[in-house]
């Protein structure tokens, strides 16, 4: 087993913050090193109306990881609507109650979602990590690391110009046994599971990368509509939704809130 960066693992507090449960799936060995404490924004219900929480309450206690204050807020519905109608303000909140939990639990690293354009709330997350890690620094004017991983594609994706300040964990077969089978055993997660593991092949799972971020609300660009609004353009077409989210209508405006808000903390 190989770990770089590895004065991250000693002696040093973690937190998760994702947008939906399952997302620690992808990072589950680094769960079982670091026992992070987790906040996650939504229930992970999409459509159906079902909650996730209980079965990603399952695997944290199997990683001997513990919950924070944010955990299944809000119904991915709830937080779409949200999205929709630009309430800046209550992100704004979220974002500063993650700051204080952050801070008083004297956590000194973040992982959690990496903006993709790939789904809104993913992106939405990341922004409020980016936002809260900032707050943190310049309220209290304490040190914290910040960190994304990749939710879809490779695993190991890292930019070259990122790679000697990432975090490296490469599973042996144990711990990579482990994993594939919390992740096929999931409930409501099996498809995306295996479509992940046969896009990527199932060696792509053995490596986990948390990747530092830095500066990450001021560069929130798509020089092209990401793929949620073409995802959610067949969504209203097939009659799941009405209204799209849109990049420059929706998520940016949240995405300039923030930073504008954060360049006001002192």
């Amino acid at each position: 087993m190989e770990y770089r960066s590895s004065q991250v693992f000693t002696s040093k507090k973690s937190a998760l913050v994702i947008a939906h449960p399952g997302h620690e799936l992808r990072v589950y060995h680094w769960l079982e090193l670091a026992h992070p404490l987790v906040f996650i924004l939504t229930d992970g219900s999409g459509r159906s109306g079902t909650s996730r929480l209980e079965s990603t309450a399952t695997v944290l206690e199997k990683a001997r990881a513990q919950r924070g204050l944010i955990f299944g807020r809000l119904t991915d519905l709830v937080l779409y609507h949200k999205i929709l109608e630009r309430e800046s303000d209550f992100f704004i909140d979220l974002a500063d109650e993650l700051a204080e939990g952050l801070y008083q639990h004297q956590i000194e690293y973040v992982a959690g979602d990496a903006i993709e354009g790939y789904n809104p709330a993913h992106d939405l997350c990341r922004l409020i990590i980016d936002a809260a890690t900032r707050i943190v620094r310049r309220r209290y004017k304490v040190s914290l690391r910040n960190f994304d991983f990749a939710l879809s594609g490779p695993p190991d994706a890292c930019p070259a110009t990122a790679r000697e300040e990432a975090i490296w964990i490469t599973l042996n077969d144990l711990q990579f046994e482990r994993k594939l089978n919390l992740a096929r055993s999931y409930p409501d997660l099996g498809a995306e599971v295996e479509s992940a593991l046969a896009s990527n092949g199932e060696d792509a799972f053995r490596i986990e990368c948390l990747r530092a971020v830095e500066h990450a609300l001021h560069c929130y660009h798509f020089q092209m509509p990401p793929f949620y609004e073409r995802y959610g353009e067949k969504q209203v077409a097939a009659g799941f939704y009405d209204r799209i989210i849109r990049y420059r209508e929706h998520m940016l405006p949240l995405a300039q809130a923030l930073t504008r808000y954060v360049e006001r903390v002192a």
